[in-house]
């Protein structure tokens, strides 16, 4: 037995050799392996790694805000979602189909539609609510995504809407100042680097992508919000009250001509545009020609005065109230007979105007008007601005210059009556509108003196006469203030001649020495009356109080019936909170204070006043959360770069 075990072989140390061996083969064709992949495919198989995690996107920043002067929000942007997909990386386009019709309550065969398309991106839905974006995220659809971007909301609703303008779903300005300072406004795009997991969400943003600035460049505004959410408000009262077509209220800083107030009615909200009309987008100020009628009476009787035509007290004939010239016949509202030319003015007598007009003669009156800016646009550079209408000098009959001596018979836009205006109250010095406060305006029309200081003097003084207790524009008087006025009641015109509607309108300056402030109403096609002493001088009135209170400089003779209709919270039906207290009296308090379920326009109103702009999520024109919390510390910076300090409102 012993012999036999002796002479059986071991064979274990040949297994653990061949072992070896196998496993050293192995290892060097992995080895192998390895290197050739390395040196000769990893280039190739990076790039395709590259292109399953990895994808270049591109993203554009936010649209520039517009503020009014006082750095009150009157156009920014929130940041939304919009709902996209890669037809190529749909799984189950049937179920996808099915999911977001549910979602986002659109047409199943409009999604199917989207999805088997040969393209690699398209829409799905734009700007979706936080709702229908939080139910697509959930749903976790292959292929689909939630693309980040911008939509454009106006907090103050309709406030300077027809003003402001607004944007397409692409962001590009198509009306008003949006159009204006597109190109300065619009975002710049920058392309960054994203890794997704395996249902394409996005895991980071490289640096570059962060550090970028791609927002778009804000616009500043000469327009008060305070004093144009006054002229709404009372333009919208009268038009109801004597059932109007339209309105446009005017109210302009002498001093610098910056335009506080451009109130048009209809009114427009760009929140809405798909809901609006064209008539209502329209920028009345600008756009509408009308005979302004007895508006104009003032440049003629300072371009008489300047050409020594008249004096004050030179005795006019008004002939009874009803005079013939050329086969037509021109009639007073109030028959008189001989008036001195400040009654003329302030009684508003056509036939005394007529005959002014034809002693000046056509082609110095022409001048006159030329100069003031009458045939010529404003400045002001907003999109669809008339010139307005002034026949050469050589067409006027003597019935084209008696008529156009009291209003008729020629063409002015809002602006344009107003630039005219203005000259009267800067001592007959032309002085143009504005509307931008930054960036700085490009002027092309250099200042000229139209009339000498002395004119422009005596003109005022003859238009305060006009809201004496006699005058026409007695309804326009606010007790302890002196303004000078005129009333406008101009029969528009109509096939075959002048038909039944008016322009009522009146043009007050304040005070009436030293103007510094120009309040112009028009309201078109009033029903119930038509006399501008009756519809537009009221109007004027209440907006001069209001602003005169809003600027602190309301009389302290105004009686107590009088300083009871400065309340503006109690005649309005969306009140601005404190709209008449100086900016300077406007407290806020020591810590953040709720803003949960405040309008969006009342939150921003606040924090704007503290030089802090929110960034806003989400949509709606409701406060739903914010950070800091209520009762917090005020952040230090929010505007610094790179701090974390940032005040966040989430909107529902």
């Amino acid at each position: 037995m012993a012999k036999g075990s002796q002479g059986r072989k071991d064979h274990s140390k040949v297994k653990i050799g061949l072992a070896m061996a196998l496993f050293a083969v192995a290892l060097t064709g992995l080895w192998a392996k390895t290197g050739w992949l390395q040196l000769h495919e990893g280039d190739v198989l990076q790039a395709k790694a590259a292109r399953q995690s990895h994808a270049a996107e591109e993203i554009r920043g936010e649209r520039g805000r517009i503020f009014d002067r006082n750095g009150e929000m009157l156009a920014t942007s929130v940041e939304t979602k919009s709902v996209t997909a890669n037809p190529f990386k749909i799984e189950g386009v049937d179920k996808a189909a099915d999911a977001l019709s549910r979602i986002l309550k659109i047409s199943r065969p409009s999604v199917y539609k989207r999805l088997k398309s040969k393209r690699r991106f398209v829409y799905i839905k734009r700007h979706v609510t936080d709702r229908e974006a939080a139910a697509v995220a959930k749903a976790e659809l292959p292929g689909v995504y939630l693309q980040s971007g911008f939509s454009r909301i106006y907090p103050n609703g309709h406030l300077a809407g027809q003003t402001l303008g607004f944007v397409n779903i692409d962001g590009q300005g198509l009306e008003g100042i949006e159009r204006i300072f597109n190109d300065r406004m619009k975002p710049d795009k920058a392309r960054f680097v994203v890794q997704r997991d395996r249902l394409g969400q996005r895991l980071y943003l490289d640096a570059h992508g962060r550090e970028v600035d791609i927002n778009g460049l804000d616009v500043r505004l000469t327009i008060d919000t305070h004093i144009q959410h006054a002229a709404e408000q009372a333009l919208a009262t009268s038009i109801a009250k004597y059932e109007a077509k339209a309105g446009i209220v005017l109210v302009v800083d002498v001093d610098s001509g910056d335009i506080l107030a451009m109130a048009v009615q209809p009114f427009f909200n760009p929140n809405d545009v798909s809901g609006s009309k064209a008539r209502q987008r329209r920028l009345r100020a600008i756009t509408d020609i009308y005979e302004p009628g007895s508006t104009m009476k003032p440049f003629l009787f300072a371009a008489a005065l300047e050409e020594k035509v008249i004096e004050p007290d030179t005795l006019i004939d008004c002939e009874n109230g009803r005079w013939k010239i050329g086969g037509k016949t021109i009639r007073d509202t109030h028959p008189e007979r001989w008036l001195p030319a400040r009654k003329v003015l302030r009684y508003s007598s056509n036939i005394g105007s007529a005959k002014i007009g034809l002693d000046l003669g056509a082609g110095v009156y022409h001048d006159y008007l030329s100069k003031l800016g009458f045939g010529r646009k404003t400045d002001l550079g907003l999109p669809g601005e008339s010139s307005g209408i002034l026949m050469v000098p050589g067409k006027w009959t003597s019935v084209d210059l008696a008529a156009i001596s009291f209003g008729q018979g020629i063409g002015a836009t809002a602006v344009q009556l107003a630039r005219a205006f203005l000259c009267l109250a800067n001592d007959g010095v032309t002085r143009e509108l504005n509307l931008i406060k930054s960036p700085a305006p490009d002027r092309k029309n250099a200042a000229i003196r139209v009339f000498s200081a002395e004119t422009a003097h005596t003109v005022l003084s003859l238009m305060k006469e006009v809201v004496h207790e006699d005058g026409t524009g007695r309804s326009a008087r606010i007790p302890g203030i002196t303004m000078a006025g005129k009333t406008g009641t101009a029969q528009k015109a109509a096939k075959g001649g002048y038909g039944d509607q008016y322009l009522s309108s009146f043009v007050a300056l304040v005070p009436a020495e030293d103007p510094e402030l120009l309040v112009l109403t028009m309201v078109d096609e009033p029903q119930k009356a038509n006399y501008g002493s009756m519809v537009a001088a009221p109007v004027c009135r209440e907006v001069t109080v209001r602003t005169l209170a809003y600027n602190g400089k309301l009389s302290e003779t105004l009686d107590q019936a009088e300083a009871e209709q400065v309340d503006v919270d109690g005649l309005v039906e969306q009140p601005l909170s404190d709209s008449m207290e100086s900016p300077r009296k406007q407290l806020l308090t020591e810590r953040v204070p709720d803003l949960r379920k405040l309008p969006v326009r009342r939150a921003l109103e606040l924090l704007t006043r503290k030089g802090i702009v929110p960034v806003l999520k989400g949509r709606g024109m409701t406060v739903s959360d914010q950070k800091p919390a209520a009762g917090q510390p005020w952040p230090e910076d929010t505007n610094k770069e790179g701090t974390d300090d940032v005040f966040v409102l989430w909107l529902s």
